[in-house]
């Protein structure tokens, strides 16, 4: 074998190795990436944290489209169903069952819901909002 042919030949193997390597890296990543889909009934996905979920993306929704009062609102319900259940709620209750999770849920949550329930009358900061609520629904997929 000559050397140019060498050279060719292994820079076709290693053309080839990074992009079986980056294939499978991107596979990866993606699996990764996806969240769960659960079955739905009305839109609320039928899971665990399925209605705290459906409660955070209509409060989300309303505070997006200027609906302070009622993104407020939702909030509260929000709050005092998860608490009412996933603190209070007996044996199968999240804070039971697995409470470091519990704990980083109920607190993400609250940064969530707090400039909410602060502004029933004035829109809240949209950047910070954002943010708590994307890593609300985060720590929800944990739970799910």
């Amino acid at each position: 074998m000559t050397t140019l042919s060498f050279n060719k030949a292994r820079r076709v193997l290693l053309i080839s190795a990074v992009v079986l390597m980056s294939c499978t890296a991107s596979s990866n990543f993606n699996t990764l990436a996806q969240e769960r889909r659960f079955p739905q009934t009305a839109g609320v996905d039928d899971s665990k944290m399925g209605p705290y979920r459906a409660l955070a993306q209509l409060s989300y929704a309303a505070s997006q489209t200027g609906d302070n009062a009622l993104a407020a609102k939702l909030a509260r319900i929000l709050e005092r169903n998860w608490d009412k259940a996933e603190d209070y709620g007996g044996e199968t209750a999240l804070s039971k069952t697995n409470h470091a999770l519990f704990d980083e849920i109920d607190k993400a949550m609250d940064r969530f819901i707090s400039p909410l329930v602060a502004h029933p009358t004035s829109a809240p900061d949209a950047a910070l909002l954002k943010a708590a609520y994307h890593a609300y629904l985060e720590k929800l997929q944990q739970a799910d």
